[in-house]
């Protein structure tokens, strides 16, 4: 069931559907939330009048219960026409699950940008054995004890179950082009970090930022490194990109792919950056004793957490210690067990 937002979006935003249902953020753009079995626990699609027909902007995983939610959206919300296009905002799964089974159904286009659509094809083609193992590697040289290892070893696999293959064309989107959907006239920024080249669609006149998960609400995006490159910066690359995006209006609606949609982009990327800095700053002063990768990460998170989770402490700790590495704010030097330490210089 479609219900009708408030004239007035600073005051009343609508509240966020249910599986199977969609709102309406303003006439012909809708919000679907999809149930996740993890953290954050849900995502966020949309859905754009085009013409005679919608564009869809990210699809969710591949769940039998999430099939089911979108045959009800499909049935109840869309006014009886078909999906025209499909546009996956970036490679994770939670984003790409479902849109290659959306584009066969509606023979519908496929929008990636072209490294996002070439790393879901890879990951799709490689074994699932590998991913485990390269991710044990990367924990492996972190200093991870033996349980983690075993751990990563045994658990499900990554992507290729929750993912339906992509068709083998794709239409290329990237930054700077502007994406005519219906009446409307997207631009299309990129956002970085989170993944390499992550689509944000903004809509300048209505003063909309289909941000996917480069600016959310609530939570920082993980910001981490991956096993192809281990000494990788993708903190930089995620700050870079929401500095380039103050550029909007500070009133952009903000639509995320993960909580609820918000108002004060401006004021959240301040927040963004100050708690990273605020991470970074602890992690050198954690680093003050030499430290390996795996330790300085539970030092920078609090918390327990539990196994699976633990992937995501390694990879955003090794996103922040290579920062500071690439400032010279730290020194990353092998130790005599062969597994690197990080310190601070002097």
């Amino acid at each position: 069931m479609t219900h009708p937002p408030s004239d007035d979006p600073a005051s009343a935003l609508p509240a966020p559907p249910g599986p199977g249902q969609a709102v309406a953020i303003r006439p012909g753009l809708l919000w679907v939330r999809m149930p996740l079995e993890g953290p954050p626990w849900h995502v966020n699609c949309w859905l754009l009048r085009d013409g005679a027909g919608w564009m869809l902007v990210d699809a969710a995983l591949d769940r039998p219960a999430t099939r089911q939610a979108w045959e009800s959206v499909i049935a109840e919300c869309l006014d009886g026409l078909p999906i025209t296009r499909v546009l996956v905002t970036h490679f994770h799964a939670d984003h790409v699950g479902l849109a290659g089974w959306m584009a066969e159904r509606w023979g519908a286009p496929l929008l990636m940008a072209r490294t996002e659509y070439l790393q879901a094809r890879l990951l799709l083609l490689e074994s699932p054995a590998t991913l485990l193992s390269e991710q044990a590697a990367l924990g492996e040289a972190a200093g991870a004890p033996a349980d983690y290892l075993r751990h990563l070893l045994a658990r499900r696999p990554f992507y290729r179950p929750d993912v339906v293959p992509l068709p083998l064309h794709h239409r290329r989107i990237a930054a700077g082009q502007v994406l005519r959907v219906g009446e409307t006239a997207w631009t299309l920024h990129r956002g970085g970090g989170h993944a390499p080249e992550m689509m944000l669609l903004h809509d300048p006149l209505g003063g909309v930022l289909i941000a996917a998960d480069q600016v959310l609400p609530r939570i920082s995006p993980y910001v981490g490194v991956f096993p192809p490159e281990p000494d990788a910066d993708p903190l930089a690359d995620f700050l870079d990109s929401n500095n380039r995006l103050l550029a909007l209006p500070a009133g952009t609606l903000v639509l995320p792919s993960h909580g609820d949609p918000f108002l004060g982009l401006h004021d959240r990327i301040a927040v963004l950056a100050a708690h990273h800095a605020e991470r970074l700053a602890l992690l050198e002063a954690i680093c003050a004793t030499p430290r390996t990768a795996y330790e300085a990460s539970r030092l920078m998170f609090q918390r327990d957490y539990d196994m699976d989770q633990m992937l995501f402490v390694i990879g955003e700790g090794l996103a922040h210690l290579n920062w500071l590495v690439a400032r010279g704010q730290l020194v990353k030097a092998r130790g005599a067990d062969g597994v690197p330490r990080y310190r601070t210089p002097g």
